[in-house]
């Protein structure tokens, strides 16, 4: 096959990771691959091995247009068989992609249970005749689309996210030398993953460990992942509100998210709408106990192997994570090596990788 992905960005998320390795797996298994970024190169990317044709796209037409333009260029010289996009922009633009390709199926990817407003939802439904399938990837993204409209019944699929249960694999001897360079030692370290954005709705988890830390003193909280500098001073001070300012680390964007979970006692996530959610799924194939709001795919994925309390309730979220720090090390013990158990046997890319394969091989026969 003939594959072109067609991404917004190659930024640090989650669904950007989901699609690189993707598509670096099926170069990997032959299929002659191309992938194309909407916008310019970002400070921080996901590396990949294959050739990137940025587009440069900016938020106007003229600029919309140029950057059409050149994709067009770029794919008539590969010549697809198939256009895989992810997430709303990419899977709009890959879909008038397909005009001048017709003999080319598109395949739209979303990515979480909310990508917009009422009128993206109403320009999936109306370019949904460009795309020959939308998959989601939890079942609480594809109800919500349906009933919305975006896509039909018979045209929505679930693929869920894939974890690489190799790279993320728990070492006693990385837990000890992290814990050692981050200067805990018996403390109970929480951590926490994730752009500092709405959707993971940081003042949400900040009530929720305040609570934590009124009970536990010793309690701390680490939290991975970029912020714009408006966005981070507003946690920050929130954090400083709440009289827990020097039990959280703002660590940043990290790179070792393995040798961070091994360091961590406990995982938790607070947002407030997930897709499903791949930091999550990492700290279970790390044999990390999970505290997540069940939001989006959450429960799908955790299962009986982690705790799920609703959204935006910072004391029912507090109660969880207190009961688990309770809990007997060996109660944690079992549960984390039960969620990498859930994850190796449900989740693994190796897996997710024949399952995309199977669904384009169905798509270019017209078989799905």
């Amino acid at each position: 096959m003939r594959i072109a992905y067609v991404l917004t960005s190659l930024g640090v998320g989650g669904a950007e990771r989901q699609a690189v390795t993707l598509a670096e797996r099926m170069a990997g298994r032959g299929h002659a691959v191309s992938l194309i970024v909407l916008r310019d190169r970002q400070p921080h990317e996901w590396p990949t091995t294959l050739d990137v044709v940025h587009l440069d796209m900016l938020k106007n037409p003229v600029s919309i247009m140029a950057a059409l333009v050149k994709a067009r260029r770029v794919l008539r010289v590969f010549q697809p068989d198939l256009i895989h996009s992810h997430t709303y922009p990419a899977n709009m633009a890959a879909r008038l992609l397909k005009v001048p390709f017709p003999r080319a199926a598109v395949l739209s990817t979303v990515h979480s249970v909310y990508e917009g407003p009422w009128s993206r939802m109403f320009a999936y439904r109306l370019s949904d005749f460009l795309s020959r399938r939308t998959t989601t990837v939890s079942q609480a993204g594809a109800a919500r689309y349906v009933r919305l409209k975006a896509v039909p019944a018979h045209k929505c699929t679930v693929v869920t996210n894939g974890i690489d249960a190799v790279e993320f694999a728990p070492s006693s001897e990385r837990r000890t030398c992290l814990r050692a360079q981050m200067g805990v030692n018996n403390e109970f370290v929480w951590l926490a993953a994730g752009r500092i954005v709405p959707a993971k709705d940081y003042p949400n988890l900040l009530r929720a460990f305040s609570r934590v830390h009124a009970v536990i003193p010793d309690a701390r909280l680490w939290v991975a992942g970029e912020a714009p500098v408006t966005g981070l001073a507003a946690v920050q001070t929130l954090a400083a509100e709440l009289g827990v300012a020097a039990s959280v680390r703002w660590l940043g964007l990290r790179r070792d998210m393995s040798a961070l979970l091994d360091a961590a006692d406990g995982f938790v996530s607070a947002s407030a709408w997930e897709g499903m959610p791949l930091a999550v799924g990492e700290a279970m194939a790390m044999e990390k106990p999970v505290v997540a709001t069940e939001v989006g795919g959450v429960r799908e994925l955790v299962g009986e192997s982690g705790v799920t309390v609703p959204a935006k309730d910072p004391e029912t979220l507090a109660q969880a994570m207190l009961a688990l720090m309770r809990s007997t090390p060996q109660a944690r013990r079992s549960l984390g090596r039960a969620a990498r158990e859930r994850i190796e046997r449900l989740f693994s890319f190796d897996a997710k990788a024949g399952e995309w394969e199977s669904l384009y091989g169905k798509m270019l026969t017209r078989s799905c």
